[in-house]
């Protein structure tokens, strides 16, 4: 997932994160102005657009010919006559069964303590968790979003999660103010990347 702001240096990071074998990325910048999506999307090789996911704006689905659009919020709507593929933040394990049949996947919100804002703790104990994917309800259409990093990622494949959103581990190393220089995200998602693939 991006920062939730943008940023001089992203376009060229978010390129060559999709060189290294990023598949998805939701593009997360709330209550932005639609003409900075558009400009960040217009700087990114045209072939990885299919890979991105968009948050607000949803028309530039369209425009731009992206993967698909997500939904923040349990409650709400797809946009009138919207066909193509979507997913959904949730809260709450009793809601996945239902959103699970709606969408194409669901994001599990606060899954681990979060590591970009210290008010968004874990939403669930380990119990809860191993029994909610004992019952089926975390399976291969939900992805753990919140406190993901290389120790995590294995907690949750374990648990059955079918992808994993990072965000504050990646971006946590990158100060927008003062660095240009992104060797270090990059290197850095490529461990993420192979302790995905290797848990």
């Amino acid at each position: 997932m991006t920062k939730s702001t943008f940023f001089v240096e992203e376009d060229k990071i978010l390129s060559a994160l999709f060189e290294e074998g990023l598949n998805n990325l939701h593009l997360y910048k709330p209550g932005s102005e639609p003409m900075y999506s558009e400009r960040l999307l217009t700087l990114l090789p045209e072939d990885t657009r299919r890979l991105i996911t968009v948050h607000e704006h949803f028309y530039l689905k369209n425009e731009f010919r992206l993967k698909g659009i997500h939904l923040d919020t349990p409650d709400m709507k797809l946009p009138a006559g919207y066909k193509g593929k979507y997913s959904r933040t949730c809260r709450d394990l009793s809601m996945l069964k239902t959103m699970k049949k709606e969408c194409d996947y669901v994001l599990l919100r606060n899954v681990f303590d979060s590591q970009t804002d210290e008010t968004e703790q874990a939403s669930f104990t380990q119990t809860q968790l191993e029994e909610a994917s004992e019952r089926g309800l975390i399976d291969k259409h939900v992805y753990a979003l919140g406190g993901m990093n290389i120790d995590t990622i294995s907690r949750a494949k374990k648990l059955g999660f079918g992808g994993v959103v990072i965000r504050g581990d990646l971006w946590n190393r990158f100060n927008i103010h003062r660095q240009v220089d992104y060797k270090d995200i990059i290197s850095h998602f490529t461990l993420l990347k192979n302790a995905v693939e290797k848990s």
